[in-house]
């Protein structure tokens, strides 16, 4: 007679999904942390006694040193094992929390975000094979939408929440709440490492691989095509990051939006209040783009699995971007308008422009194509949080940032349509179905 496993068997699906749940959560707490400077900035400001610039520095240096931690590849995950690699990942993230918490002065600071982007995005490459090792093969599109949507909540609750607790516990408190859900987001980790380790002899799991990991002899036999998609990469996150990173004052300053409408509230009213009241809070406006993401990114990746098109969705997501920025810039209409039409830019072009690379690169180079894109991203990331907060403080408005967000947009837009000439004069496989 042959036992039936039981309910929460290694091999079943409520143990595969409760692995993607811990997985997912992996990456909440870095999320949070990321954006905890940027939707605090006015109080940094003040605290510091510094300027919009020195803030934008903060996503820039995270950013430097995510370029040379995906630059290194997947050589620590060789070496150590992709579960000991994501828990030494993820040690790095809360230190370098901790240290933004705690630091006395700017300089600090900035060490802080290094050692945080340091762990943050090799531990997000870790968690993308992490993902794959149990979903290959099966609902695999789904469980990236699933990993995306969690952690993009991290991104809504910084916004939302972040000035509410600094109102309450001082900005150092907001800071320390970061660090704390990033401890948070370790014992996740842990989880999913017992979990892991628990099912590999049960289910013979393959072994995971060493995420996108660059190999520099590969770099000179991409198409144009690929280099098309990493210059609208480049284009469009430089466009979207630096500009939501310092967002919520531009709200607050030009439309009189308030910052923080949930006072005199319970902290969990607040919290909800600015959530709710979306379309009328500083905080709330800036997250219409990471909501719209949040929510719509898995379907708009199914849908462009099923029509094809997705060298034209990123044209079309590319122009969406122009106008939206340069409205924000010139006038004065509501900025719930243009900020829609960002949201729908930002659904559409990530959601096409990740699973491309495979359909134009060679499947042995894949891991060196998407290494490579997200280090290029990063360089984009490095300078424009830095160039947003100078133009901010030289100009004294925003006009100078919104027009250079916009000249953004037209770059990626003019990538997307060389993009989508290359790909007919290749017989079209990004615009077929499936």
């Amino acid at each position: 007679m042959t036992d039936t496993p039981g309910l929460f068997h290694a091999s079943g699906r409520l143990y595969r999904f409760s692995i993607l749940l811990f997985a997912s959560a992996m990456a909440f707490g870095s999320y949070f942390a990321y954006d905890s400077v940027g939707a605090i900035e006015t109080t940094l400001i003040e605290a510091f006694h510094t300027n919009r610039a020195a803030i934008g520095s903060m996503y820039s240096v995270y950013s430097l040193a995510a370029v040379f931690a995906v630059l290194g590849g997947g050589v620590l995950i060789d070496r150590a094992g992709v579960r000991r690699a994501s828990m030494i990942f993820s040690l790095l993230v809360v230190s370098g929390a901790a240290i933004v918490a705690w630091a006395p002065n700017l300089p600090v600071m900035y060490f802080g975000r290094i050692v945080f982007g340091m762990g943050s995005e090799s531990m997000i490459v870790a968690q993308s094979a992490l993902v794959a090792r149990w979903f290959a093969g099966k609902e695999l599109a789904m469980a990236f939408g699933i990993t995306l949507t969690v952690s993009r909540l991290g991104t809504l609750f910084s916004f939302n929440t972040e000035e509410l607790l600094a109102s309450r516990l001082g900005f150092r408190g907001a800071l320390w709440v970061a660090a704390a859900l990033c401890v948070l987001s370790l014992a996740a980790n842990w989880i999913y490492t017992l979990m892991d380790r628990h099912a590999e002899p049960i289910l013979n799991l393959p072994k995971p691989g060493a995420g996108d990991q660059i190999r520099w002899k590969d770099i000179g036999k991409f198409t144009s095509s690929y280099w098309f998609a990493v210059g609208i990469c480049v284009a469009f996150y430089s466009a979207i990051f630096p500009f939501t990173a310092l967002s919520t004052d531009f709200f607050h300053d030009k439309w009189g939006l308030p910052m923080a409408s949930g006072e005199g509230l319970s902290f969990f009213s607040g919290v909800f209040y600015n959530i709710t009241h979306m379309f009328s809070t500083a905080q709330g406006t800036t997250s219409i783009i990471i909501t719209a993401s949040m929510f719509l990114a898995p379907f708009a990746g199914r849908l462009a699995d099923r029509i094809g098109r997705r060298a034209s969705l990123m044209v079309v997501g590319s122009l969406l971007m122009v106008p939206a920025h340069a409205i924000l810039g010139v006038s004065r209409m509501d900025p719930v308008f243009p900020m829609i039409a960002l949201g729908a830019a930002f659904v559409l072009v990530p959601a096409c422009i990740w699973p491309c690379v495979p359909l134009i690169v060679e499947e042995s180079r894949v891991g060196t194509a998407f290494g490579l894109m997200t280090a290029c991203q990063n360089v984009g990331l490095l300078a424009f949080p830095y160039f947003n907060g100078a133009l901010r403080d030289a100009t004294h408005g925003y006009t100078a940032s919104q027009i250079m967000f916009a000249a953004l947009g037209t770059l990626g837009l003019v990538f997307a349509l060389l993009l989508l000439g290359a790909d007919r004069r290749a017989g079209g496989r990004l615009e077929r179905a499936g």
